[in-house]
């Protein structure tokens, strides 16, 4: 995991003391290892160009319970890096042993395990290039990535880094940033995976890596002279003069701009859902952190583009992260219908940043200009007396549509982005109905089905829209009331046209955690948890 999960994040206390980093075991368990858990601290975000600093590796058996442990600092041949993240001085490994000095320790704490990280590819890249500049031919190594299986067991997790998942599970994150407290933390996401967290079936990887990674050969040695890495990034070719002065999306006056800040509250869903391939998670949680104080150095930017080549991500992967993240953020600050010139300019320059083309925020701009000029002539009647169809409609909803006669289903889509109801592609959890006559069972029924999405018939949806209410109001009844709004950068009390109570985010994510609720330390707050919230607290 390394520091690609934790980008500028604060370092807290460190597990390895000792200026020698000599190899730590405990044995807790008896049975034999299953899996070796892995993680590392890096000098920085290329595998390429960066070293390991600190490297530990868990041994765990079938039931996720730790078997032994062993860790160890490697003096990097150079500058450690961001000593604020991982907390390492130079001092700290300037004795330590080169990675060649253990890579035989290394190579037989993996043989005939599979591996498992938190987000694998990052720990395994920086592994295999560790090897290879000792001179050893790596085999393909077996590997189970806890975090691409959070999607298998908490599909509704809004971020995914390693204390996302671990306060979503239970399990204790102590010593974060060090390479044994995060990989500790990763056997207890492990332990839960075993189990069948949440009620989910094992995943099939758990039960069918061990059998393969028993038929892997490991060398016995290195097969040639190790080999000196060159440790400064080469400036992209299409990059920028390097020097030391960020890039940033807005004139200086603004040190972080209210949508920039937003990036810190946005669900990978909500990106997921705008068009990002589910296999850009991992690379999109960095380019998110990357973002999230406004700048984008050059080397962060060498960086990212050093994980776009150790996850084997295409242009197309890519390009369709870039687009979806801006459309996300755009629809952040549409949400009242109404673009400030300042937006604009952040949206015109994150744009410019990612290589999304103009005409991607050109094109949401005029529609939510459209669509608050239809809206406002509308005059947004409350329901009717009697209304008998259920949750209304709100501005601002996602719908998608299947089946359904050709010309009805043309004129209701049409409808509905005029009146500011976005109209998506595929269904997911943030979807709030699927319009469908039932003519056709096709992949989109069957995902509402399967999440519970509400379906409703054509000729109701039509009632629905006609009936089209505000974003910020919760029907009770045949009345609505305001809904209660969690006090956060990612919402302006001013700009609403509803009255709202505002609570710190902190307290309604305690009151949800003792109140049995599955909630993410950070990100958007469920609207079900802000209603239960709102109901107990009248």
């Amino acid at each position: 995991m390394g520091l690609f999960d934790r980008l500028f994040g604060r370092r807290t206390k460190n597990t390895a003391t000792s200026p020698q980093a000599r190899p730590v075991r405990r044995a807790t368990q008896s049975s034999e290892p299953t899996f070796a858990i892995i993680d590392v601290e890096t000098t920085g975000l290329s595998p390429r160009m960066d070293r390991v600093l600190e490297l530990a590796i868990v041994h765990v058996d079938a039931q996720g319970r730790v078997v032994d442990e062993w860790a160890t600092r490697f003096n990097p041949e150079g500058p450690v890096g961001a000593t604020h993240i991982h907390g390492i001085r130079d001092a700290d490994v300037a004795a330590s042993p080169f990675f060649r000095d253990l890579a035989p320790t290394v190579a037989s704490r993996l043989q005939g395990l599979p591996v498992a990280a938190h987000n694998a590819s990052f720990d395994l890249a920086f592994l295999r290039a560790e090897f290879a500049t000792a001179g050893w031919d790596t085999p393909s190594i077996p590997s189970f990535c806890t975090l691409h299986a959070s999607h298998h067991y908490m599909p509704d997790l809004a971020r995914r880094k390693l204390a996302d998942c671990c306060w979503a599970t239970g399990v204790t994150l102590d010593n974060a940033h060090s390479a044994l407290g995060d990989a500790r933390a990763t056997a207890g996401l492990m332990n839960r995976y075993m189990a069948g967290h949440g009620g989910a079936e094992v995943h099939s990887d758990l039960l069918t890596l061990p059998s393969h990674a028993r038929t892997v050969l490991w060398p016995a040695g290195p097969s040639r002279q190790p080999t000196p890495r060159q440790r400064v990034a080469p400036r992209p070719s299409n990059s920028r003069p390097i020097d030391s002065r960020p890039v940033r999306f807005t004139p200086a006056r603004a040190k972080q701009p209210p949508l920039i800040k937003q990036l810190t509250a946005l669900s990978l869903l909500e990106v997921v859902d705008e068009g990002a391939p589910e296999g850009t998670t991992a690379y999109l949680e960095t380019l998110l952190e990357c973002l999230e104080d406004g700048d984008l150095s050059d080397t962060e930017t060498a960086h990212l583009a050093d994980l776009v080549r150790a996850y084997e991500l295409s242009d197309a992967d890519v390009a369709a992260t870039h687009r979806a993240c801006l459309l996300a953020l755009a629809h952040r600050a549409l949400d009242d219908g109404h673009v400030s010139n300042d937006e604009r300019a952040e949206l015109y320059s994150l744009a410019e940043l990612l290589t999304v083309p103009r005409s991607t925020v050109l094109g949401a701009i005029k529609h939510a200009d459209a669509a608050r000029a239809t809206r406002m002539s509308a005059g947004l009647l409350p329901l009717p007396d009697g209304w008998t169809h259920g949750e209304p409609l709100r501005v601002g909803d996602k719908v998608g549509f299947t089946g359904c006669d050709e010309a009805q289903r043309e004129k209701l889509e049409k409808r509905a982005e005029e009146l500011g109801v976005r109209v998506a592609g595929s269904i997911s959890r943030l979807t709030t109905l699927l319009v469908t006559d039932g003519t056709f069972a096709g992949t989109k029924l069957a995902k509402a089905t399967e999440i519970g999405t509400r379906v409703v018939h054509p000729d109701v949806f039509e009632i629905l829209l006609t009936h089209l209410q505000p974003a910020s109001m919760q029907r009770v009844g045949t009345q609505f009331t305001p809904r209660l709004q969690v006090a956060s950068e990612t919402t302006s009390v001013a700009q609403s046209a509803t009255p709202v109570i505002t609570v710190p985010p902190a307290q309604v994510r305690a009151w949800a955690a003792a109140n049995g609720y599955a909630i993410g330390v950070r990100g958007r707050l469920p609207l079900e948890v802000v209603d239960a919230f709102t109901a107990a607290s009248s």
